[in-house]
């Protein structure tokens, strides 16, 4: 079936048929079968995007009375406002980012505590060798980056990250009273 555009359906196979020009006869017009799948546009994805959507997590309590899950639960969010870079001996050589990030509390404490990215890799690996089945409930870490783990935006993006990764798990009941998560923030 022919539409105004001059695009043919194919329906067995859903393909379209387009006419183009063949360099090869004088540029006459051909018939040349395009499959569907090669006019899908891709739209942009997080890891592309100069500055990713910052999505608010927050601690909602719905439950009538204290059940083991509410008991668990102890932060009620963490922020990553700064960090440092640790100079090496050499210079470039031995260098690395702390974070400093501030653990707010259910009974209204804040903890402050300061982290390496190899330390927040770490805990991802615990938490998936002690829940084995929570990796769809544990968003990735930031990517790594040799040549550019010093320049501001890296440094912005990978603090927007982290910070998302935290919350994830503080705010996830099971993740929360977990001895690995523990270790994690009082060691």
């Amino acid at each position: 079936m022919e539409s105004e555009t001059g695009h043919v359906s194919v329906h067995p196979d859903r393909a379209e048929r387009e006419p183009r020009s063949n360099p090869s006869n004088g540029g006459a017009g051909t018939q040349t079968i395009v499959p569907p799948y090669w006019q899908h546009q891709r739209g942009s994805s997080y890891a592309s995007l100069d500055h990713p959507p910052s999505f608010p997590i927050t601690l909602e309590d719905h439950t009538e009375e204290s059940s083991e899950q509410s008991d668990s639960l102890w932060a009620n969010g963490v922020s990553i406002e700064n960090y440092v870079v640790i100079s090496g001996n050499i210079p470039s050589v031995g260098d690395y980012v702390v974070w400093i990030c501030s653990v707010d509390t259910i009974h209204g404490g804040c903890m402050v505590i300061r982290k390496r990215y190899s330390e927040f890799e770490s805990l991802r690996q615990k938490l998936l060798m002690t829940f084995p089945k929570a990796g769809p409930a544990m968003p990735p870490l930031p990517p790594k980056s040799t040549l550019y783990r010093f320049r501001p935006d890296f440094l912005e993006k990978r603090r927007v990250g982290l910070a998302y990764f935290l919350n994830c798990i503080l705010l996830n009941p099971a993740f929360s009273s977990s001895p690995v998560l523990k270790e994690f923030i009082f060691n």
